[in-house]
């Protein structure tokens, strides 16, 4: 069985990823993208499904052991394992070059002191853990084929088998190259992995040398910023939610999805921590994917596209896999890009009108698509929709999405007064002052003082907390301070992190499903910039460091926390956890001098 998610570590080459145990094992890698099959899966099912280890050779039967320590080479991607054995000390590096050729996975072997025996074991299974494929060692690669793919293994000194054992001295080393290519195509020229691991070094300290960021948490702020880096998709631009599918909201539970595409809402606010840390050329591209993707179509605008904008991503369950921790379906793709969501325009429009104001040069096609999106809104921001949750139920009025349309409507008001679109203001201005009554007449419970999930109803969801992030009222408004702190006292755990919204295990919620599930990390986040936008300085930085203490030990962390397992759940590492990582430090800072509270 998979291990906990703290327990893997992420590399990638900026077009796919893989994840790699604290036993040295590969038990995640989609070849050639994000979201193609996997060959290796045992991450969702079992060492059947694909998997490649390499660590300290052990006696048939016995369990491997767990890497004595690890760590980042510096601020890079590059991740290194260390096993301590009665015999000595082996070190492995793993990374995956940021891509020129074909997809390549790098695995660089050494004994550090003593002599140590060591073990390579593969077993490649493509279409998801569902394919076994034709092995040939042709002049001492190994060559492993099924339908349209292909992948190349080599070694120094060739392979003789998909197992292989030998025994290194200190200052010894041993490399391995995985290579992905399509099934007709010829073999790859075999890679100099010395150079491959001094070009990717080099890669990642000049992309990190941009940061602007040099505050109180620099360390988890790079570290997120290289997060948020490996879910890009290079060529287009796209930026993926999370690398992986179905890694459960709760263990044992069916709230299980795929987030291997680009959601708009995800996108933009990556792009947005991107833009604020000094990465424009990462906002540039993203602008120009969105662009592609939305085409001449903006009126049906979809929540979420391939990582090439490809529209079609339809959902599936794979029954073959039992699922992370037996948490089943395994689905593959997601039928939530069907949905209507209305707060995207707002997520949207928010990060267009950052790049224009940070100094992103304009581009005539989004000025065009700022019009179209904000004449949809106006159409459309009656109708109830399924959220920012996307909810399998019915469709409701949610407050959230309300207020992030009169967000929508607010900056593209904001861009035609600075001259950075054209558009009918007026009548803008006067939309804008409609949907804020609305919200304000509908949403808002004046006898508990805050605002609720949506219109009509009791409950509250931490989504609410996005009025006090903004701007949509004043932080010291009698109402957001009621809203931050009700959400604060009937959504949050004992460890003080946000829950979305109630759940109550066996009866389906206002998302249509049943089941719990833990806290929401990102909102967790939220929650630390809200209570410091209200006053609450020292509660604010509490919950902050509260939360960076319960990332892995590599500073990832996964879209939930479990409170009663104590262990992160959902998609890992997930995109919209590290902007609050990110963020929720940009906001501590602002809000603080010398580092002491206001």
């Amino acid at each position: 069985m998979a291990g906990r998610l703290e327990d893997y570590g992420l590399i990638g080459d900026l077009q796919t990823s893989a994840h790699v145990g604290r036993d040295g094992a590969v038990d995640w890698l989609c070849l050639p993208r994000f979201d193609s099959p996997a060959v290796c899966a045992a991450l969702l099912g079992d060492e059947d499904n694909g998997f490649w280890r390499i660590g300290p050779s052990v006696a048939e039967g016995q369990t491997p052991p767990d890497a004595t320590r690890r760590g980042y080479l510096g601020d890079s991607l590059i991740l290194e394992s260390q096993w301590d054995t009665p015999t000595g000390t082996v070190s492995v590096i793993d990374f995956m070059p940021p891509r020129e050729g074909p997809p390549r996975l790098v695995r660089i072997v050494e004994a550090v002191t003593g002599s140590v025996s060591v073990t390579s074991e593969m077993r490649l299974r493509f279409g998801y853990g569902s394919i076994t494929p034709l092995v040939t060692w042709p002049e001492g690669r190994m060559h492993a084929v099924a339908g349209p793919d292909s992948v190349w293994l080599d070694c120094d000194g060739g392979l003789r088998g998909e197992q292989e054992q030998f025994t290194l001295t200190a200052g010894q080393r041993m490399a391995f190259t995985l290579s992905w290519e399509p099934s007709h195509a010829p073999a790859p020229d075999i890679l100099d992995t010395d150079e491959a691991l001094e070009a990717t070094e080099k890669f990642w300290a000049a992309w990190v040398a941009g940061c602007r960021y040099d505050g109180r948490y620099r360390a988890a702020v790079v570290r997120s910023l290289i997060t948020l880096k490996a879910l890009t998709y290079a060529p287009t631009g796209g930026i993926v939610a999370a690398p992986t599918t179905s890694l459960p909201e709760e263990i044992g539970g069916i709230r299980n999805w795929d987030y291997r595409y680009v959601w708009l809402r995800d996108a933009a606010l990556i792009m947005a921590s991107l833009l604020r840390t000094g990465y424009r050329a990462e906002a540039r591209a993203w602008r120009a994917w969105l662009v592609r993707a939305v085409a001449g179509d903006p009126e049906n605008l979809q929540i979420m596209y391939g990582v090439a904008g490809e529209r079609e991503v339809p959902e599936t369950v794979l029954p073959w896999l039992t699922g992370y921790q037996n948490s089943a379906p395994v689905r593959v793709g997601n039928a939530a890009a069907a949905q209507w969501q209305l707060d995207v325009y707002g997520e949207v429009l928010e990060a267009l009108y950052l790049a224009a104001t940070l100094g992103l040069e304009p581009d005539p096609s989004t000025s065009t698509l700022l019009v179209t999106l904000v004449e949809t809104v106006e159409a459309r921001w009656h109708e109830p929709d399924e959220g920012i949750w996307e909810i399998r139920g019915p469709r409701k009025q949610f407050v959230h999405s309300k207020v992030m349309a009169w967000v929508a409507v607010d900056r593209v008001i904001r861009l035609v007064e600075a001259g950075h679109a054209e558009g009918p203001v007026d009548r803008w201005r006067l939309l804008r002052d409609a949907i804020h009554q609305d919200v304000c007449d509908q949403g808002y419970d004046p006898v508990r003082n805050t605002f609720t999930q949506f219109y009509g109803s009791q409950g509250l969801d931490a989504s609410l907390l996005m009025i006090a992030l903004t701007g949509f009222l004043p932080a010291d408004d009698k109402r957001v301070i009621g809203t931050v702190e009700a959400v604060q006292r009937e959504l949050a755990t004992p460890e003080g992190f946000v829950r979305r919204y109630a759940t109550d295990g066996a009866a389906p919620a206002v998302d249509g499903l049943p089941g719990d599930e833990g806290a929401f990390l990102v909102c967790s986040f939220w929650l630390t910039d809200a209570l410091a936008r209200i006053g609450r300085h020292d509660d604010a930085q509490e919950l902050y460091e509260r939360l960076l203490a319960v990332s892995s030990d590599l500073g990832l962390m996964a879209e939930e926390w479990d409170p009663q397992r104590q262990q992160q759940t959902g998609n890992f590492p997930q995109g919209f956890t590290h902007i609050g990582v990110i963020d929720g430090a940009l906001a501590l800072d602002a809000l603080t001098v010398g580092g002491e509270d206001r």
